[in-house]
């Protein structure tokens, strides 16, 4: 990957766009190898993973980036591991949340 700090802030953007206006558009995002943890759950599989986002407790949900790190993850391999920062606001709440969350980005043809 020739610039990863311009690939995560893409990625980065599209990602919470897509969350925080339709969760089901995420879906393409993962693969059946694809892992998530939440809260010391691990899920995994495009459907699972997308499932547990879709049904996640609150109905609207605003991210505000803070920071975003990035960089390479293999000399071999078209990958990048990211770094988030941010907060968010869920429903109608007027107190944001923090939030930390990684990303391990790879390319499949």
């Amino acid at each position: 990957m020739s610039d990863p700090t311009a690939i995560a802030q893409q990625f980065t953007q599209f990602y919470y766009q897509q969350f925080d206006s339709d969760r089901n558009g995420l879906a393409s995002l993962y693969r059946d190898t694809s892992m998530l943890t939440w809260e010391s759950t691990q899920i995994q599989g495009s459907q699972a993973i997308t499932e547990k986002l879709v049904n996640l407790p609150f109905a609207k949900v605003q991210h505000k980036i803070v920071t975003i790190d990035a960089q390479p993850s293999s000399p071999s391999t078209a990958s990048i591991i990211v770094l988030v920062t941010g907060q968010l606001l869920v429903d109608d709440g007027t107190n944001p949340l923090q939030f930390t969350q990684v990303f391990h980005v790879s390319v499949f043809s």
